[in-house]
């Protein structure tokens, strides 16, 4: 069964029981903290479960022989009595996260512990067919698989699509930008690397991963804005819970009307945030034919000419109105914007924060925070690998794991 990114958003419970019978949510439990909290002494553990002493040292003994944590001498003692050790995640345990773009595709190793350990990107001279994209994927992961420590292990494959899938099968329905249409494939990557792969919509993984490990944590209704090369998506997060719609496919932000102006976005629909907002317009304002989110904020740090200055402008305009649509209908806590439009929020944000005023009712206003992502670059590798960790950490002690070699 692929996990979903709505098993990621809807968190069991972090408390445990003593029964032998539900042995596998005691573990769980333990894991899912540790990804939280990070380093955890097993006093900290034992509190956290309401699980006593003796249950919580036989868990930490299962999972460490299970290779999924480590322990260390360092202790958290205050004051008197015995030392209690510290538990961490293992970062022997891997994913690898891919994220196929129309001008590039990048896949990433990561960590149990949500680590980006290494990332490659691999930059293509046209839009890829999903069997070319395939292809590559595939090389790169052999790549990298052969240069792994031979002690690691791998728990599959999660994969951030710039469009709608369904995540039951991994069928991309619709990525317009890609011209993939009811492509298959999380089962065609999993043919070919012979690895579990799960797949989900790249903001709605962004969102997860703003959530878990980002801006997004402490908070509780959250508006998160991503833009990349795929176009403009999002996610809505309402009482700490992913708005997924019937059928999975809300959050669709990009496709809100937000002008009269006769411009399609990637599907096309006319005068909505992805038709004014388009990364590949300021690329060519820029004289640029490729360029990641790090390299276009370090461009704009630099003086710029009145044709790209325009740009920047009007795009930041057109995303000043819809925030100001978003906050009307959700008032959110925090509005989150991330990949090329953190690259716009960055170039002026008291433009964006003023504007956006002018189409925001006042009360909704009120304690409202809007701040780019936190997470960067690896924004969408951590939301892809939290998708392809989500069956080792609901199952710890039956979720077979591959061989790095």
């Amino acid at each position: 069964m692929i996990p979903t990114s709505r098993d990621l958003l809807t968190p069991p419970s972090t408390l445990g029981s003593n029964r032998d019978v539900i042995r596998q949510h005691n573990l769980s439990a333990v894991l899912r903290l540790l990804r939280k909290y990070g380093t955890m002494s097993r006093s900290a553990l034992a509190q956290r479960t309401e699980l006593n002493r003796s249950t919580i040292s036989d868990l930490v003994t299962e999972l460490e022989e299970l290779g999924l944590i480590t322990e260390s001498d360092t202790s958290d003692r205050i004051g008197v009595g015995r030392p209690s050790r510290m538990v961490a995640l293992s970062e022997d345990v891997v994913v690898f996260a891919v994220n196929p773009e129309t001008d590039a595709t990048t896949v990433g190793v990561v960590s149990l512990s949500g680590t980006v350990l290494r990332k490659e990107r691999v930059t293509l001279s046209s839009v890829p067919e999903p069997g070319e994209a395939v292809k590559i994927t595939a090389q790169i992961i052999a790549d990298i698989r052969r240069e792994l420590p031979r002690h690691a292990r791998i728990a599959g494959i999660g994969v951030a699509i710039p469009g709608q899938v369904r995540v039951g099968d991994g069928v991309v329905r619709l990525a317009p930008h890609l011209n993939w249409v009811e492509v298959p494939f999380a089962s065609m990557l999993n043919q070919v690397t012979g690895l579990p792969v799960a797949i989900d919509n790249d903001a709605s993984l962004g969102s997860i991963a703003e959530l878990d490990f980002g801006a997004g944590r402490g908070f509780s209704e959250i508006v998160y804005m991503f833009g990349g090369a795929g176009g403009i998506g999002g996610g809505v997060v309402l009482g700490g819970n992913l708005l997924r719609g019937s059928a999975g496919y809300a959050g669709e932000l990009g496709h809100v009307r937000i002008s009269d102006m006769p411009r399609d976005d990637y599907s096309g629909l006319q005068g909505t945030l992805e038709a004014l907002v388009k990364r590949e317009e300021l690329l060519a304002a820029l004289e640029l034919s490729s360029a990641d989110d790090a390299e276009l904020t370090e461009r704009l740090r630099a003086p710029v000419s009145s044709r790209v200055k325009k740009v920047l402008e009007f795009q930041l305009d057109a995303l000043a109105v819809a925030v100001g649509n978003f906050v009307n209908i959700f008032n959110p806590e925090i509005v989150l914007v991330s990949g090329y439009l953190a690259v716009l929020f960055g170039y002026d944000p008291d433009r964006l924060l003023k504007r956006f005023r002018w189409s925001t009712l006042n009360a909704p206003q009120d304690r409202l925070l809007v701040r780019p992502a936190e997470l960067g670059p690896n924004l969408l590798m951590i939301g892809a690998a939290g998708l392809a960790f989500a069956e080792l950490i609901e199952k710890p002690a039956s979720t077979q794991l591959a061989p790095a070699h």
